[in-house]
């Protein structure tokens, strides 16, 4: 092996490169190893049709990249990420601990780890994998080991969307009266978050309002006092929700809650009273990605819509009911296809959104949390002028093996749009759906 350039050692699990096909550039000032075990199992991979065979032919696509500017075995400089990638085939197998299979790919893995350990030494070494049993294999062993966590970010600090603020008796008065409470930047708010502005002395006396960069201040919420196709808020959080999702303005929303808090609700009857009503957007685009919870059924009979039913059933549960008040009742279930046919309200998968632009319409992403940030990224870069999108999720109920609550595509959404003008973001956390889904919520 040619000398290597930084100090410290990089050896990549196939899971990290299944997750993040760009994994092999984000470790700057190092040396990164791909050990030949990685690249036999990410061949397995590169046929699948998902997130994984995406990352997996993208994978190969760099590598095959780097290994036109020289060996792979010595070592290729990506300069302008200051790193060196190396694809590894020699390293000892008797690396391997004599307890360990040596024909599994994971211990190979670790037998990388354990090579350069003894090269270059231990505080210089580290295995990054998503897979826990390896990362505890590696302790056993005395590798260094850690979970790969790009822009991670935790969820209990994740952004709220709003936040208290004491003022004067004088000052709610006034707000009510000028519908303005001017703010400096001292301020430090974020653009389009929530306020709760509390009297200093009476904590009854209160109001909800929306900072406004535009207007340099506090402004009052929208869509408190109307019904909003039969919707109206329950509280506190869901009238901010309503707020920017009736708000033109904000190009992008992401409500996050647990289940039975309304987010899905609130957004559909938006969107109806925004498409429908007002004529804003051309028409009503609901989806949501297609995660099975517990065992998948397999194969489903029928045509594309008669598969994808069961999937979508949800959001047609609640836009009959918006319509009739009653998802079994089949003279509101003959309306929602009436605006199916009509073109005005479209409920799809996001299998086949990539190279799609959807101008003028308002985009509903159900389930959310289930994405990754890479699916994230390729469902916003679809809008086109004049469309409004909102995502819609509760990290405590992903489906994805591949993510968690920490690094879904939702979570990561909040927070790289935090402080963006034509943004906005809503956490709610009081269950609404009915007294048995609250305390569910709360002690399952």
């Amino acid at each position: 092996m040619a000398a290597a350039k930084y100090e410290r050692k990089i050896v990549l699990d196939t899971n990290v490169l299944l997750f993040d096909a760009q994994a092999i550039f984000k470790f700057p000032d190092a040396d990164v190893f791909i050990p030949i075990s990685v690249i036999e199992e990410i061949d397995r991979f590169k046929r699948d049709n998902g997130e994984n065979g995406r990352n997996a032919r993208q994978f190969s696509r760099y590598i095959d990249e780097l290994r036109e500017k020289g060996p792979l075995i010595d070592g290729v400089e990506v300069e302008d990420r200051h790193t060196k990638v190396f694809v590894t085939a020699n390293y000892a197998l008797d690396s391997i601990p004599k307890e360990l299979e040596p024909n599994k790919a994971d211990n190979r893995i670790l037998a990388c780890a354990v090579w350069l350990q003894n090269e270059f030494g231990k505080d210089t070494t580290r295995l990054v994998s998503k897979d826990i049993n390896l990362r505890i294999l590696a302790d056993v062993y005395g590798v260094n080991a850690e979970d790969y966590e790009p822009d991670d970010v935790s969820f209990e600090e994740m952004y709220l969307g709003y936040r208290e603020l004491n003022v004067s008796s004088e000052a709610i008065d006034r707000f009510y009266t000028e519908r303005l409470y001017p703010l400096d930047a001292s301020s430090r708010l974020v653009p389009n978050e929530y306020v709760i502005m509390k009297d200093e002395t009476n904590p009854n006396h209160s109001a909800l309002a929306r900072f406004s960069q535009v207007d340099g201040g506090l402004v009052p919420l929208r869509g408190i006092s109307e019904s909003v196709w039969g919707i109206s808020p329950r509280n506190m959080e869901q009238s901010f929700a309503l707020d920017c999702l009736l708000n033109d303005e904000i190009k992008l929303v992401s409500l996050v809650g647990k289940a039975g808090t309304g987010k899905t609700l609130m957004a559909l009857a938006a969107g109806l009273m925004k498409s429908l009503d007002e004529g804003k957007y051309q028409r009503l685009l609901v989806s949501r990605p297609i995660f099975p919870m517990g065992k998948d059924l397999g194969y489903l009979p029928g045509d594309i819509n008669e598969k994808l039913n069961p999937w979508m059933q949800p959001i047609f549960d609640n836009v009959d009911f918006l319509m009739g008040g009653d998802s079994t009742n089949s003279k509101a279930s003959g309306r929602t296809q009436e605006l199916i046919h009509q073109g005005l309200l479209n409920i799809e998968p996001l299998t086949y959104i990539r190279g799609r632009s959807i101008p003028n319409q308002y985009l509903i992403v159900d389930e959310s949390q289930n994405l990754t940030p890479h699916e994230i990224k390729t469902i916003i870069t679809r809008a086109g002028e004049g469309t409004k999108v909102v995502l819609t999720g509760d990290c405590y109920q992903i489906d994805n093996p591949y993510i968690d609550s920490a690094n879904s595509g939702l979570t990561y959404c909040v927070e790289r749009f935090k402080g963006q003008k034509i943004a906005a973001h809503v956490t709610l956390q009081k269950g609404e759906r009915s007294e048995l889904a609250e305390t569910a919520s709360n002690v399952l």
